[in-house]
């Protein structure tokens, strides 16, 4: 089967099945060899390692993993392209193939049955407008996962791995760093897809730790804080979090509690380190009502 990671064989293929792409679906096609390379070398994959891939397209990146990994699950969201990757991964016996919406199928439930419950990597080009769902669908849910390895708009990585006081900072970052560790691997010019994208792109790696850097005693309540924390930005923590109705406390019970850890009643939630959201959980937690 011919190598989809160039530019000559990938038209080849949607000319022969007369595929159009899908804007709803964000779906641009990686033609770069070499971004292929450093994204299956940055995900260090072994013959004992199943991938799940998460939007392969026509299925250039999964003829990659199917090389290096045992084996490969590859969910697909556009019955579309189902006919295009079971002819371009007709020679990868070790590659499944499933026409599904990934924010709706049971991962856990295919990391059971593909690997037996032990932890899977993701390798994904991401859709950019289902970026943060997808990733905080992996982490929430609690699959068992050793690392994510994704394409994703530049903007979005940044997102990911950037600390309090720059304007991306936000939920997203915090959520990534108390479950992983970040590293940004390549930056992708736009001119490596088809049809090219409005925007650079980036590949990021997200190593899950075995157990987060801080210590929370209602993590679902850590999020809750954090979500009301950037929900209205200009608007001081104190606000947000009085403001979300959620939370059991009321603004009295936030202030004392900003003071009694040294912080200003005027801070913003964009200063706080995950260290301090994570203190500031646990100490609202114990007071709600």
């Amino acid at each position: 089967m011919a190598d989809l990671g160039n530019l000559k064989n990938t038209a080849e293929i949607v000319r022969k099945h007369q595929f159009n792409f899908q804007k709803k679906f964000g779906q641009n096609f990686l033609i770069d060899s070499n971004i292929l390379d450093k994204i299956i070398e940055s995900a260090k994959l072994t013959k004992e390692d199943c991938v799940l891939e998460i939007g392969p397209g026509i299925g250039t990146m999964t003829q990659y993993l199917a090389e290096e990994a045992g084996e490969v699950v590859a969910v697909e969201i556009d019955k579309n392209l189902i006919p295009i990757l079971e002819e371009t991964l007709s020679t990868y016996p070790n590659v499944t193939i499933m026409n599904e919406d990934i924010l709706k199928v049971d991962i856990n439930r295919i990391v059971q049955e593909h690997n037996g419950g032990r932890p899977v990597k993701v390798v994904a080009n991401l859709p950019y407008y289902i970026t943060t769902p997808i990733i905080m669908a992996l982490f929430e849910s609690h699959v068992p996962l050793q690392s994510v390895t994704i394409m994703v708009q530049k903007e979005m990585a940044d997102r990911m791995q950037v600390g309090p006081g720059t304007k991306e900072y936000g939920a997203l970052s915090l959520a990534v760093q108390y479950y992983a560790k970040p590293e940004i691997i390549a930056r992708v010019p736009a001119s490596c897809f088809m049809p090219r994208p409005n925007v650079d792109s980036t590949v990021i790696r997200l190593t899950r730790y075995e157990k987060p850097p801080v210590d929370v005693e209602d993590e679902a309540y850590l999020f809750a804080v954090i979500r009301a924390s950037f929900n209205q930005r200009r608007k001081t923590l104190a606000n947000g979090l009085t403001n979300a109705g959620n939370l059991g406390v009321n603004r009295q019970m936030v202030e004392e509690t900003l003071e009694e850890m040294g912080l200003s009643a005027m801070i913003r939630g964009e200063a706080l380190t995950l260290e301090q959201f994570a203190e500031l959980s646990n100490r609202l937690g114990g007071k709600r009502v």
